[in-house]
């Protein structure tokens, strides 16, 4: 099967998408998380009991020393041995160089074809993670709406995207 994705059509750079390699990408985004608005909010908490935790135990226990870089490095390890992970489109459309006269995205998938209007197609996220195992059955990767209208049945088996 085929895990490279053509973004292709009124675009001035045709670009090829490999979803493969995503996983080491920092604006890849929690499917657990992104679609409930809780992202940002679990972020900011979980900054939030970092520091006070820091400050709470400087004051208790004297200095502190914070978790080493192998700890934190085995904690991310983890978090991607075992997630579920998706990646915004917007970046890459914003890199084809969409053409003004475009009005469409095509999702080409082995069912059949897909068309959403151009503006929803820079809201779409493509997950390509799940449960820390790349999506090889019905992938290379799901397409989801960005108001997660279809979290729990995303477009599969895509195989192209093509902007009119």
């Amino acid at each position: 099967m085929d895990r490279i994705i053509p973004i292709k059509g009124k675009v001035k750079f045709s670009i090829t998408l490999d979803p493969g390699v995503w996983i080491f990408d920092d604006r890849k985004v929690d499917l657990h998380t992104y679609f409930s608005g809780q992202t940002e909010k679990a972020e900011k908490e979980d900054e939030i009991q970092k520091i006070s935790a820091y400050w709470d135990r400087e004051i208790q226990e004297g200095a502190y020393f914070p978790p080493t870089l192998k700890t934190e490095k085995k904690f991310v390890k983890e978090k991607i041995i075992t997630g579920t992970f998706g990646m915004p489109l917007a970046p890459f459309l914003n890199n084809a160089e969409v053409l003004d006269d475009a009005t469409e995205l095509m999702i080409v998938t082995d069912n059949g074809e897909f068309t959403i209007p151009l503006q929803q197609a820079y809201q779409l996220v493509l997950g390509f993670s799940k449960d820390g195992k790349p999506l090889k059955e019905n992938g290379p990767v799901h397409v989801y709406f960005g108001d997660g209208s279809n979290q729990n049945t995303p477009i599969t088996h895509v195989r192209e995207l093509i902007i009119q």
